[in-house]
């Protein structure tokens, strides 16, 4: 087989969903780790500080194009997969009780995941695009903190990132088990403790996701 035909079979595909999946949930505890700078409560300074640090320092820099590559690499397998498994049974069983194979977030990955990407390109648009603009036209000024004051002062865009946050709880609830387990780590005694370690972990970073937006919000810092 093939290095194209791994990547384009089935089990490349969950394999490549796997290691890519890996990769951005070991991403989102950096990105939580330092956006948690915020409840310092000391004007954003340490917050800033990191920020200026991730977007200046080239070697940070170049690791973000294989972030964005393992990204997109991630959505496109993942809608890929989504669609083969839709069409795999293109004629419903007269009886069908996916409840009792399946959960239901299991079922619905792909709406998850769709639901997310919405979600990422909203982020992106908020945060990540100005902070580029100011960097390539000059490195103008350009204080993150204050933009998520500003920002998190609405309650329809702090609605929508609760929403959003709830889609990436269900999606990291599922996916971290289900990465090791396509890579094999899957065994009796340690699948409770891998399901354990999955719920703290999509438990902590989408609490501490939540709580940015609210703790702007409801002026819990200043």
């Amino acid at each position: 087989m093939t290095w194209r035909h791994f990547f384009t079979s089935s089990i490349g595909k969950k394999f490549t969903m796997a290691f890519t999946g890996l990769f951005l949930i070991t991403f989102l505890i950096v990105h939580a780790s330092i956006n948690a700078c915020i409840f310092l409560n000391d004007g954003g300074a340490t917050f800033n500080a990191f920020a200026h640090f991730m977007s200046h320092n080239w070697i940070v820099r170049f690791l973000e194009l294989g972030l964005f590559g393992g990204l997109i690499v991630h959505i496109i397998q993942g809608l890929l997969l989504w669609k083969q498994n839709g069409s795999s049974r293109p004629v419903a069983y007269h009886v069908n009780q996916p409840s009792k194979n399946s959960k239901w977030y299991s079922r619905s990955m792909g709406i998850l995941g769709t639901l997310l990407l919405l979600f990422l390109i909203m982020h992106l648009n908020h945060f990540y695009i100005g902070t580029k603009i100011a960097l390539y036209s000059g490195d103008q000024p350009h204080n993150l903190y204050i933009e998520m004051q500003e920002l998190f002062s609405s309650n329809l865009i702090v609605g929508l990132y609760i929403a959003g946050v709830i889609a990436l709880f269900w999606h990291l609830y599922h996916g971290f088990q289900s990465a090791l387990q396509t890579l094999g780590i899957h065994h009796k005694r340690y699948t409770p403790i891998i399901k354990m370690a999955g719920t703290g972990y999509a438990v902590i970073i989408c609490t501490l996701f939540a709580l940015m937006p609210l703790a702007f919000y409801f002026h819990w810092i200043s």
